[in-house]
């Protein structure tokens, strides 16, 4: 994958760096899923190539399959500034040609904003950015299909406040000048273009007045505001379509057009009661006839909406909304059709073969060959959009969340936790509540699991799979007027548990609930603690459809957290900007909002710092209230005054609105912080902010946890990630690099064995155990480098070389086994200028072998203890300790490290013996005599199908019978070596004799 790096000033890189400024390159992010797809809102496949389809992720960019489905693979990682796709175009007359519109045309209020509009000419190997940065959300883009230079763009705009930079677009030059060639308004965008294939002079275009407020979502306005248009001279001139169409108000419009028919136009319309539905005109939007009103054609408008027609016959027509709906008559009678996931988004027609297509709902995208019977699957797209993270305290560790649109939060693990035929896909656990989640492991428990769906409160039970239920006031609170509700609880309620004592649970809605009793029992321990605004409490959704889900409910707590310093001192942040703190348990409260902060914002996090109780960070956010901004507070005094940390100059871009800061557990003034496009980081305690991305996808950073030294974050589109490691970060050395080579003191690792695993295409990756060792060099090194592992009695278990140049100095006395130490070459052990990061294996010295490229490798995992690792660079040595533990799994199972220490002990034996009859082997082979070859049938395979298994093969057999676990070698094992030891002194005289 190619990443774009973030442009930052690189005056305050090196202020923050020191004097001399750094990349991170080698701290690499890794993804582990969930591997099943989240929200596509646009695909599309091209006539050419009948297995290639594209896909676009409400926050994972696009997507590529060349195999139906069977896999799919990122094409605008590195080139796109907005993750948020809205339409997707292939040139019917070159399949290399693609344009793409950023910035989805579902105005959810998590939607991502757009960065404008990118074109591939190599088939989405490579993109382009052609400009219309400040389009917002495009609904539509449609390429002339005699001229793929000539590209039409149908802007909503800005979903958040009124903006210019809207209306229908039109490049003639492949995206090198734009013209608006429709305007009505700056707050009143078009949602859909469609162009008549048989003459791309006349077009198609649906005016659509749409915004987002935190409280509320505004689809439609005026007829004037609204409504389809026509050009019949390619955009020179337009009329308003209105014969037959809705008077009054209007809202979002979709439109198709019949490839095979030039006089038919089918338009979907928001309108209210009865005039919303399906229009048809016969003669190109001259008059229309309304069809049908069927609900669930304008079901959730906003957010669906979407008409597409059989390419080869007009009066089969699919309406994407909830449900997936389809007709054969012309859209007068409709049938469901079963897809993989509901809320559906888009569908694209091979127009050579009909029942060839592809679908887009908020599980992904799927591909049928059969006209919608059967579907490829969705477990192959890791897009998830999660709202948090969580972990819990098992090992290995997994990670929970929130998944929108799925049924239930989910979690998956950090690393394989056991032996799978299919893994990905069979570590995905239901863990309780709903989509929005959050899912909070008990700590000490981790098969409890409170959790949350849009204010309804579980005790999620991974033993059982079931679930208590313990609602807060144990009223349904949908489509409610939240003014008139007893208890306002957001969509994504926040739920934390103490970190004094893992019975005292925290919930939020207006106020701050309490219970020690798992749920049964709550205690209210606040008043309001929001602004409430009388006239923000409205049913949301107008002035055409209600939609009132809980998400719009304003004036909700959003984020609660008590300090790990001290109990009772608790932090709560509102949805509408007001940050409050209790010093005694919620006895009294004090409202501690910065007082220059821009009011009205949600309060993302809360992060209580871990060293001095009274200071604390806020990360506020107001994109829907139309401010991009950053704001990051920080407070020494318990609010009593706040400094803003995310300033204009001082590292993070003025558009990259944050989401979530989290503070290191062991260097103080190291900050984590997280944004709609990207990770940041800061050395000094938010005095200035440097881009943290290296290869992680522009997707917003929803939640950050710092684990047993690892970075874990959850995305908004690009499921979970994580950086495994962060010491180097802790250390204060990474600020003062300069001309002296620098070795990073390694994390005490764990001895962890990997399970047996499948083998699979997933996305999701578990590298193999391994001690990371960080190191700096300030410049190429020409020479080589040398990493030495030494044992606690300084005894050298391994020694690693960056160039083979050095290896013949040792490799005669190697091969006449008169040297215990083990050296080889590998060359990611990098010699280049920077951070470096090498990952040693654990393996100490294997057995010999005439391969030299085999000989001594894949030794036994060394044991449990203390070790030290020495960097040598040119003629200097640096060196620090580091502890390899036990696998707590292993010792709950009633191992020692005694147990263990025994183990290699005697894996190290049966290694000699491997390497004594290999020898032996090695050296008969050479003579060649008949008393070498009758030797010779006795230790080695024959090379034929099944052969008899002869000594080599049986001591190797030996050898994996021991080292595939951590055991005791058992008996059998300790007999049988005592046999081959005899065996091979008998070859050995037969050798000989």
């Amino acid at each position: 994958m190619k990443f774009k790096t973030i442009k930052i000033s690189l005056l305050f890189v090196m202020m923050a760096l020191g004097s001399k400024a750094q990349d991170f390159d080698a701290f690499q992010y890794r993804t582990v899923g969930p591997e099943r797809g989240g929200r596509v809102t646009t695909v599309t496949g091209t006539p050419q190539i009948a297995g290639t389809f594209y896909l676009g992720a409400s926050g994972g960019g696009v997507w590529k399959t060349e195999d139906y489905g069977v896999s799919w693979h990122n094409v605008s990682d590195g080139y796109f500034d907005s993750p948020s796709i809205g339409a997707i175009e292939v040139a019917v007359n070159d399949a290399n040609i693609i344009y793409v519109g950023t910035g989805s045309d579902g105005l959810r209020s998590n939607v991502i904003a757009g960065k404008g509009v990118y074109k591939s000419i190599d088939a989405g190997k490579t993109w382009e950015d052609i400009g219309l940065k400040d389009a917002g959300q495009i609904g539509a883009v449609e390429i002339d299909p005699t001229n793929h230079n000539i590209v039409w763009v149908a802007a909503i705009g800005n979903a958040f406040k009124a903006n210019s930079q809207r209306g229908i677009f039109k490049t003639t030059d492949g995206g090198k000048h734009w013209e608006k060639v429709l305007f009505i308004s700056d707050k009143v965008g078009f949602s859909d273009l469609e162009i008549l294939p048989s003459n791309p002079e006349i077009v198609y275009a649906a005016a659509w007045k749409a915004e987002r407020k935190p409280w509320t979502i505004i689809s439609g306005g005026e007829n004037k505001e609204g409504g389809i248009y026509k050009s019949i001279n390619g955009g020179k001139d337009w009329v308003k379509l209105e014969n037959g169409l809705p008077k009054g108000l209007i809202g979002k419009i979709d439109l198709a057009v019949s490839p095979v028919d030039s006089s038919i136009l089918y338009a979907v319309i928001e309108a209210p009661g009865k005039e919303g539905g399906l229009y048809k005109s016969v003669d190109q939007g001259k008059s229309f006839k309304h069809v049908s009103n069927n609900s669930g054609l304008v079901n959730r408008p906003f957010y669906y909406i979407n008409i597409e027609l059989d390419p080869t016959n007009p009066d089969i027509v699919f309406s994407n909304a909830n449900p997936l709906l389809k007709s054969t008559d012309g859209g007068k009678n409709w049938e469901k059709m079963s897809v993989p996931h509901g809320d559906n988004h888009d569908i694209w027609l091979n127009p050579n073969d009909p029942n060839l297509l592809i679908q887009a709902n908020d599980g992904g995208a799927n591909i049928s060959h059969n006209g919608g019977k059967t579907w490829s699957t969705q477990f192959n797209q890791p897009t998830a959009e999660l709202y948090q993270v969580e972990v819990d305290d098992q090992y290995p560790y997994w990670l929970y969340a929130g998944q929108q649109d799925n049924s239930s939060t989910i979690s998956v693990p950090s690393f394989p936790p056991s032996a799978i035929q299919y893994p990905g896909v069979g570590w995905i656990m239901n863990t309780g509540g709903c989509e929005t989640g959050p899912a909070v492991p008990k700590p000490g428990n981790s098969n409890i699991v409170y959790a949350n769906c849009k204010g309804r409160f579980f005790v999620f039970d991974k033993t059982t799979g079931t679930e208590k239920s313990y609602y807060v006031g144990a009223s349904n609170i949908y489509g409610h007027n939240p003014k008139d509700l007893k208890y306002r609880f957001q969509r994504v309620a926040p739920i934390h548990v103490s970190p004094h004592n893992p019975d005292v649970v925290y919930h939020g809605s207006q106020y701050l609930h309490k219970t020690m009793t798992d749920g049964e029992i709550w205690e209210t321990i606040s008043p309001d603690l929001t602004a409430f605004e009388e006239d923000k409490q409205v049913i949301s959704g107008g002035p055409i459809t209600r939609d009132i889900t809980g998400e719009e409910y304003y004036s909700t707590l959003y984020s609660i957290r008590e300090s790990k310093l001290k109990e009772g001192l608790i932090w709560t942040g509102s949805n509408d900007g007001v940050i409050s703190v209790t010093k005694d348990g919620g006895k009294t409260w004090k409202n501690v909002t910065p007082k220059k902060m821009p009011k009205g914002g949600r309060v993302e996090s809360v992060e209580p710092s871990q060293y001095n109780p009274a200071k604390a960070y806020i990360v506020v956010e107001r994109h829907l209230l139309g401010d991009a901004k950053p704001y990051i507070y920080k407070t020494l005094n318990y609010g009593e005054s706040w400094e803003l940390i995310s300033t204009e100059t001082n590292g993070i871009p003025d558009d990259y609105y944050t989401r979530v800061l989290r503070e290191d557990p062991i260097r103080e003034g190291l900050l984590y912080a997280g944004t709609e496009y990207g990770m940041f980081v800061s050395f000094d305690d938010g005095k200035n902010w440097e881009s943290f991305q290296q290869n992680l996808p522009v997707t917003p950073i929803t939640d950050i946890k710092i684990f047993r030294g690892d970075l874990v974050l959850s995305t908004m589109g690009r499921s979970f990630w994580i950086l495994d490691n962060i010491t180097a970060l802790r250390d204060l050395k990474i600020n003062e690099l300069n001309d002296t080579p620098v070795l990073f003191k390694p994390d005490n690792t764990i001895r962890y064995r990997y399970p047996k695993v499948g083998r699979t295409k997933g996305v999701a990756q578990y590298p193999r155990t391994s001690v990371i060792i960080d190191y700096y060099l300030p410049k190429d090194n020409k020479a080589p480098i040398e990493l030495e592992i030494l044992d606690a009695n300084k005894n050298i278990v391994t020694s690693i070389i960056s160039d083979k140049k050095l290896i013949p100095k040792v490799e005669e006395v190697e091969d006449m086994n008169l040297s215990q130490v083990f050296r080889y070459v590998d060359t990611k052990l990098e010699t280049k200028a920077g951070i470096n990061r090498f990952n040693w294996d654990l393996r100490q010295k294997g057995a010999w072998s005439s391969n030299k490229r085999r000989s001594f490798k894949r030794g036994p995992l060394v044991a449990p203890g203390m070790y030290t690792v020495k960097l040598k660079v040119d003629e200097q040595t640096f060196e620090h300790d580091f502890e390899i533990k036990m696998d707590p799994r292993v010792e709950a199972n009633g191992l020692t490290k005694t147990d263990l220490v025994n183990q290699i002990a005697f894996q190290q034996k049966v290694t000699d013996l491997l390497s004594e009859a290999n020898k032996l082997q090695a050296k008969l082979e050479k003579e060649k005599s008949d008393k070498a070859k009758k030797v010779l049938k006795l230790l080695k395979n024959d090379k034929v199908i099944y052969p008899q298994q002869m000594f080599v093969a049986q001591v190797s057999y030996l050898l994996n019978m021991i080292s595939n676990a951590d055991q005791k070698p058992g008996q059998e094992a300790e007999n049988r070596y005592k046999e081959l030891v005899k065996q091979l002194q008998k070859l050995k005289q037969e050798a000989t004799d």
